[in-house]
C-alpha cells in the first residue's frame, strides 16, 4: 500500500521513529518481516492478502528495542498484541507507533494506545470459517473422543518449538521446558511429553492469546494447535469476561481472583 511507504518515509526522514517493522518480500512469493530504518528503503514495505505473520512478535526482542523507537505495520492481531504486551509491562506507551490496517485493508495511524482501544471496541477479526468448523466438530465430541483426537494430533509434535517461538505472547527468556535442573517436561517428543506441553502452553496463553493464530500456521507438521489456545480464550471470556488486547491495563486472568468468580468450571 502506497500509503504505508509514504507514511513510513516520512517518519524515518524526520527521525520520529529509528525503525519501522512491516512485511517485504521474501522468497518464492513469500512474505517476510522487514526492519526499515532507511527512508529509501521505505519502498520496500508491502501489505496484501499473504501478510498474515503477527510481526507483533518482534516488538520484545532485545535486538529490535536496541533500534530504538519503532514504528509497526499492524493487522487486528499485531494491534491486540501491543495493547495486551502493553498491559504486562512489556510495552509502554512511547515505545511503538501503530500504522494500522483495518479489516477492510484501509489504513489508519493510531498515535495512541488509548486510540487502538477505542478502535478495537468496535469489533475484533473473528475466526476463519474452517477453524469455527473445526472447533465446533470438536466440541460436539464426548470427554474420550475429545482426548483421543488430540492425543493423535500432538502425537505427531516433534517438539520443534515454532509455535513458541512464533508466539508474541511467549516472550519468556528461558521457557520452563528448557530447564533440565529440574526437567519440567520431557526433552524428546513422547506421547505424555506432547500433551505436557501444548496443554502447559495453552494454559499459559488462557485470557492472553490474542487469536492470531500463529502457532497453528508455523507449525511445520501442520496441528491445529491454535484451536488450543482459542478454545483456553474462549473459556477465560465465558467465565471470566476477559479478552485479551482490548485494553492496556487489563489484569492478568488467571493470577487475578475475586470473590465473586464463577467457580461452575470446576468439576
Amino acid at each position: 500500500m502506497e500509503d504505508i511507504r509514504k507514511r513510513a518515509k516520512q517518519l524515518l526522514e524526520a527521525k520520529t521513529v529509528d525503525v519501522v517493522i512491516g512485511y517485504g518480500e521474501g522468497y518464492g512469493k513469500k512474505v517476510k518481516a522487514i526492519f526499515v530504518r532507511k527512508p529509501e528503503d521505505a519502498d520496500k514495505l508491502i501489505y496484501d492478502e499473504r501478510c498474515t505473520q503477527n510481526i507483533g512478535v518482534y516488538l520484545t526482542k532485545h535486538e529490535v528495542k536496541h533500534f530504538g523507537k519503532a514504528a509497526i505495520v499492524a493487522s487486528v492481531p499485531v494491534m491486540r498484541t501491543i495493547l495486551q504486551l502493553c498491559s504486562e509491562n512489556q510495552l509502554k506507551e512511547d515505545d511503538v507507533l501503530t500504522l494500522g490496517i483495518t479489516l477492510e485493508g484501509k489504513f489508519l495511524e493510531f498515535p495512541t494506545y488509548r486510540t487502538l482501544e477505542n478502535f478495537l471496541a468496535n469489533g475484533v477479526q473473528p475466526l476463519t470459517e474452517s477453524d469455527k468448523e473445526l472447533m465446533a466438530k470438536i466440541d460436539a465430541m464426548s470427554i474420550s473422543e475429545r482426548w483421543n483426537f488430540w492425543t493423535a494430533e500432538l502425537s505427531k509434535c516433534i517438539k520443534c518449538y515454532a509455535c513458541r517461538s512464533s508466539c508474541p505472547m511467549c516472550y519468556c527468556n528461558r521457557c520452563m521446558v528448557d530447564y533440565n535442573q529440574p526437567q519440567w517436561v520431557s526433552v524428546p517428543s513422547t506421547e505424555i511429553g506432547n500433551i505436557e506441553w501444548h496443554l502447559m502452553r495453552a494454559m499459559h496463553l488462557a485470557g492472553r492469546c490474542v487469536n492470531c493464530g500463529e502457532c497453528g500456521r508455523a507449525c511445520p507438521v501442520d496441528l491445529p494447535i491454535h484451536l488450543l489456545t482459542f478454545k483456553a480464550s474462549e473459556e477465560a471470556k465465558i467465565n471470566f469476561s476477559a479478552v485479551a488486547g482490548l485494553s492496556m491495563a487489563m489484569p492478568s486472568t488467571l493470577s487475578t481472583y475475586k470473590p465473586n468468580d464463577k467457580e461452575n468450571f470446576i468439576k
